[in-house]
C-alpha cells in the first residue's frame, strides 16, 4: 500500500456543502475519530473563486490533524435556483480549473481513496478524481435510493468503486435501484456522546415554555416537512389527552424548503388549532440546546416515513430518553422494540397513540427504556466505533483495488 507518510494510507474527503447539514458533521466525526497512525487525512473544503470560507470549510477547519484543501466546486443545485444565469456562468466557470488543482494534489499527495457525501458535486468529483487519478472512491449515501436522485448522481454512483449506506435499509435500497451488492456496504452512523450528558437538568427549558413541572412532555424534532411525521403526532395528541390531559409536545424544527415549497410549519400549527391543541404544541423553531431539550422531555417520539437512519433517535437514547415510532426504514436498525422504545406499524395512529399512553403511564418502563437505550448507544453507535467500522472498510477496499489503482496512486509528482 502506498502512503504519503510512510505506511500510512492518504485519504481525501470531499465536502462541498457550504451549510453543513447531519452528513457533513458525520463525516466531520468519522474524520475526527480516524486513526492517525494508519490514515493520513486531508480534506477538500468549500471557498468561493475569492478563497472565501464557509460554515462547511469551518465545521472541518476544527478538526485537529488535517490537511485542508480550500476548492471551488462551482454552484449547488440551490444556488443555481435562486441566482441570475450570469452568476451562475461566472461561478461555474472557476470549477474545472479547480477541479484540475485537486487532481495535482491527490496525485502530489499520493491519495490512496477518496470519500464523499452523495450531494451531486461530491459525488461528482469523488467519481472523477478516482477515475482521473486511479484513487479508490467511495460514495457515502445518508438518504435510500430513490426517485430524488437525478441521472448525474446516478451515474457518479455506478463509476464509484464502492457505496456506503449509513443504515442495512439505505444500503438495500442502492441494490434494488441496480447497483452492485458486491460495492454496496454498510456503516451505521455514531454520536459524540460527550456532548449528550443524560444528568442535565431540563428545567430551564420547560420554565421556557411555561410547562408546569409535573406535566408530562413529548419531544419531536427534525426537519419540518410531511415525511417526518410531526402532523401524525398531533393527529393523536387528542387520544394521549384523553389519559394525560395536560401534556405538552414540543415540536423543534423548521421548515425545510427544499422538500416542501410551502410551509410545513403553518400547516402544523393550524392543525393544532383545528383540534383545540394550541395550549398543548409548542412550537420552539431551531434550537442549539438538543440536550436541554432532551433533558426536559419524558418521552422523543419522531413517526417518521422511511427514516433512513435516525441520529436523533441515538441523541434520545443517549439521554436515556425512550423512542416512540414507525417501525419502517432504518429505524429499527436503531430503536429497539420493547428494550429502547416503542415501534408501531407506519400509519397505524391508534397504535401511536397507544405506546405513548403506555410509556407515559410508567415511569419505571422509561427508566428501564432509558438505561437500555444509553448501553446500547455507548456499546454500538459511538463515534469511535462509526470510525472504526470504516476503516476496516477502508482497509478491505484498499487490499482488494486493482493494480490499475495502485498504479494510479503511485504515480510520481512533477
Amino acid at each position: 500500500m502506498y502512503g504519503s507518510h510512510g505506511s500510512r494510507e492518504s485519504i481525501l474527503f470531499v465536502s462541498s456543502a457550504e451549510h453543513p447539514g447531519a452528513d457533513t458533521y458525520i463525516h466531520a466525526l468519522i474524520i475526527r475519530y480516524l486513526d492517525r497512525r494508519r490514515f493520513d487525512v486531508h480534506i477538500a473544503c468549500p471557498a468561493d473563486a475569492a478563497g472565501i470560507r464557509s460554515a462547511g470549510y469551518d465545521v472541518m477547519a476544527s478538526i485537529p490533524d488535517v490537511a485542508l484543501r480550500p476548492t471551488h466546486f462551482g454552484p449547488s443545485l440551490s444556488q443555481a435556483a435562486s441566482r441570475s444565469k450570469s452568476a451562475i456562468f461566472k461561478d461555474a466557470a472557476w470549477a474545472p480549473a479547480s477541479f484540475l488543482g485537486l487532481v495535482r494534489y491527490v496525485r502530489r499527495h499520493r491519495i490512496s481513496l477518496i470519500h464523499s457525501t452523495d450531494r451531486p458535486r461530491d459525488a461528482v468529483a469523488c467519481a472523477l478524481l478516482g477515475r482521473t487519478t486511479g484513487a479508490t472512491s467511495v460514495v457515502h449515501a445518508h438518504l435510500k435510493c430513490a426517485d430524488w436522485m437525478g441521472r448525474t448522481l446516478r451515474s457518479a454512483m455506478r463509476r464509484a468503486d464502492a457505496l456506503v449506506g449509513v443504515s442495512k435499509f439505505v444500503a438495500e435500497s442502492l441494490v434494488e435501484n441496480g447497483y452492485e451488492r458486491s460495492k454496496c456496504h454498510t456503516v451505521l452512523n455514531g454520536i459524540g456522546l460527550s456532548r449528550w450528558d443524560y444528568r442535565l437538568d431540563g428545567a430551564t427549558v420547560r420554565e421556557e415554555f411555561a410547562i408546569p413541572p409535573d406535566a408530562p412532555v413529548i419531544a419531536c424534532a427534525a426537519r419540518l416537512f410531511k415525511g417526518k411525521g410531526q402532523d401524525d403526532l398531533i393527529m393523536v395528541l387528542p387520544q394521549v389527552r384523553r389519559e394525560f390531559p395536560d401534556v405538552r409536545v414540543l415540536i423543534v424544527g423548521a421548515d425545510d424548503r427544499a422538500a416542501m415549497r410551502t410551509s410545513f410549519s403553518v400547516e402544523l400549527k393550524q392543525l393544532a388549532t383545528n383540534l383545540g391543541l394550541r395550549d398543548h404544541v409548542i412550537f420552539t423553531g431551531l434550537r442549539t440546546d438538543m440536550p436541554a431539550i432532551m433533558a426536559a422531555c419524558d418521552i422523543f417520539a419522531l413517526p417518521s416515513n422511511e427514516e433512513p437512519f435516525g441520529l436523533v433517535f441515538l441523541e434520545a437514547m443517549a439521554m436515556k430518553k425512550p423512542v416512540v415510532a414507525f417501525d419502517n426504514g432504518g429505524t429499527p436498525e436503531v430503536v429497539e422494540h420493547g428494550k429502547t422504545g416503542l415501534l408501531s406499524a407506519p400509519a397505524d395512529l391508534p397504535a401511536l397513540g397507544a405506546n405513548l399512553c403506555q410509556l407515559l403511564r410508567s415511569r419505571a418502563l422509561r427508566a428501564e427504556f432509558g438505561e437500555y437505550g444509553r448501553r446500547k448507544v455507548e456499546a454500538y453507535f459511538t463515534a469511535e466505533q462509526m470510525a472504526e467500522n470504516m476503516e476496516r472498510l477502508y482497509t478491505s477496499l484498499l487490499s482488494s483495488a486493482p493494480p490499475a489503482a495502485v498504479r494510479g496512486r503511485s504515480r510520481p509528482t512533477h
